[in-house]
């Protein structure tokens, strides 16, 4: 007979497929918990906070089709006391537990407070594996020991061996590993874009009770529906629906942008993934059989490019995690200390690419890999903001940010504040690359073939400045050896004009 069993599960843990789900026990309880803990550790978008608890909701109803008990705590409560360890403290109590156990937490802060919790109850306590991801917490630190920077590429590669993905016995199926220089291309109109898929949900009742509750938040919610996955279901026909009609042209258009098609053929299963209502075996085998079953439409560069995102940078991405926290928060490489200007929570600037970004951003609690990189990101490195904002403002902004793969992106690939851990060159680009990439510089109040005066895109200006003042760190980079030979070949006069409007511009970034 089993003792008396209390069972946290956590917002980002619906695993439906977990083996504490095997089969219902009368001697074992489950409980979710809304706490205004997890809302006001950082400021969030609205859409974030409601897909979150809607998604725990459904979880926790499915759980009791299953026959499982479950022990719900809503935000709006009377005896909620919004914080993890006290709430399951007075669960013990009440219920009478005799053991408590939990899953392992992806949030360091999480698993501190869960660890230190263990440690001051009375009765027995342990933790168990998420059963979501390819590798375990030290993989990544053990296979690079104690090298002071990852190389991704070799992380990948191992991975595509040691799970036989896309392989034949020992050598890639192609014959090569990455087929990332094919999967750059701008959305040229050649092929038709498709709709995203779209999950229609009416959580008017529940934006309600976080009002009511006084939760802080920012961002926008349509009134008509809310439209990301909440449930399992939801989220395998979502990858059922990516398979069938974008795949095709993902990997071809993975890096363009365009500011009337918010996703392109990118599968906005992110949120899904991350909360572990789908698992990224189950897309990486999805993606594999629609390739395997329609390879005359389907090229080898639109799966390995979605298949490197899964097994490559997101399982890298934790690894970098915890092989790194928590001193990974407080790495600032460049010492910037900008913060961010208001127009990131309200989307109001004249630079076109940044508006349409943001305010998609502030629309949809989303956007895709290029746009939160080589815009948003870009722009926040090139200005210097402070690595603690930009980390608060993509982990609250964000539905599908949660802390370890949010920093990890951030203050890692997209600030280069790591110093090169994540990567071996910041993301920096001028408003060339955007407009390569996109279709923001067409209708923009900034010329983005000017570097200085009158109409000047912020970018250029920017993007010089920021070579310029790193040169001791990045002038023998051999990565950036051609702009620093473009750098060093510019006239005196013209890079003091270039440096002047950047001084300028920095000096007014509310007004851009």
């Amino acid at each position: 007979m089993m003792a008396k069993t209390l069972r946290l599960i956590l917002g980002d843990q619906l695993n439906l497929q977990h083996r504490w789900f095997a089969r219902a026990d009368k001697d074992v309880y489950y409980t979710l918990l809304e706490v205004k803990q997890e809302q006001e550790y950082v400021h969030q978008h609205v859409q974030k906070i409601m897909a979150f608890f809607a998604a725990m909701r459904n979880f926790a109803h499915q759980l009791e089709k299953a026959g499982h008990q479950v022990i719900y705590i809503k935000l709006d409560d009377d005896h909620n006391t919004h914080d993890f360890e006290k709430n399951i403290k007075r669960l013990i109590k009440e219920y009478h537990f005799e053991r408590f156990e939990y899953q392992l937490p992806d949030e360091y802060r999480l698993d501190e407070q869960l660890r230190n919790l263990c440690l001051d109850l009375k009765i027995e306590a342990a933790a168990a594996d998420t059963e979501h991801f390819y590798t375990s917490r030290d993989d990544l630190k053990n296979f690079f020991g104690d090298r002071k920077s990852y190389l991704m590429e070799s992380f990948y590669r191992n991975m595509r061996v040691k799970y036989g993905i896309m392989m034949n016995d020992k050598d890639p199926i192609g014959d090569r590993w990455n087929f990332d220089a094919e999967n750059r291309k701008k959305y040229d109109g050649k092929v038709p874009l498709p709709r995203p898929l779209v999950h229609k949900h009416n959580l008017s009742e529940l934006k309600q009770m976080i009002d009511q509750m006084g939760v802080s938040y920012f961002g926008r919610v349509g009134e008509k529906h809310f439209e990301w996955p909440l449930s399992r279901k939801e989220a395998l026909e979502s990858l059922r629906y990516f398979c069938k009609n974008l795949l095709p042209h993902f990997g071809t258009y993975e890096d363009a942008m365009l500011q009337n098609h918010a996703s392109l053929f990118h599968s906005r299963l992110s949120f899904a993934l991350n909360t572990k209502m789908i698992s990224p075996r189950e897309v990486v085998s999805a993606v594999l059989a629609a390739w395997d079953q329609d390879r005359e439409h389907i090229s080898i560069a639109q799966v390995e490019g979605y298949v490197r995102q899964v097994i490559g940078w997101r399982e890298f991405m934790r690894g970098v995690y915890w092989a790194q926290m928590p001193g990974y928060a407080e790495l600032n490489y460049f010492n910037h200390k900008t913060k961010l200007p208001g127009w990131y929570w309200t989307g109001e600037t004249k630079m076109n690419c940044l508006n349409k970004c943001i305010n998609q951003s502030l629309d949809l609690a989303w956007a895709h890999h290029i746009q939160r990189l080589m815009v948003i990101g870009n722009f926040s490195m090139l200005m210097g903001a402070h690595p603690d904002e930009v980390d608060a403002w993509y982990l609250g902004v964000y539905i599908d940010a949660i802390q370890w793969v949010e920093i990890t992106n951030t203050r890692g690939m997209s600030q280069f504040a790591d110093g090169g851990i994540v990567g071996s060159k910041p993301y920096a680009s001028s408003a060339a690359y955007i407009n390569r990439m996109s279709d923001y510089c067409k209708h923009c109040h900034y010329d983005y073939k000017k570097k200085y005066g009158e109409g000047a895109c912020p970018f250029n200006s920017l993007y010089w400045n920021f070579l310029d003042a790193h040169r001791d760190k990045f002038g023998k980079n051999p990565r950036m050896g051609m702009v620093y030979k473009n750098l060093n070949n510019m006239n005196p006069e013209e890079l003091q004009r270039i440096l002047e409007q950047a001084e300028d511009y920095l000096g007014r970034l509310e007004e851009l």
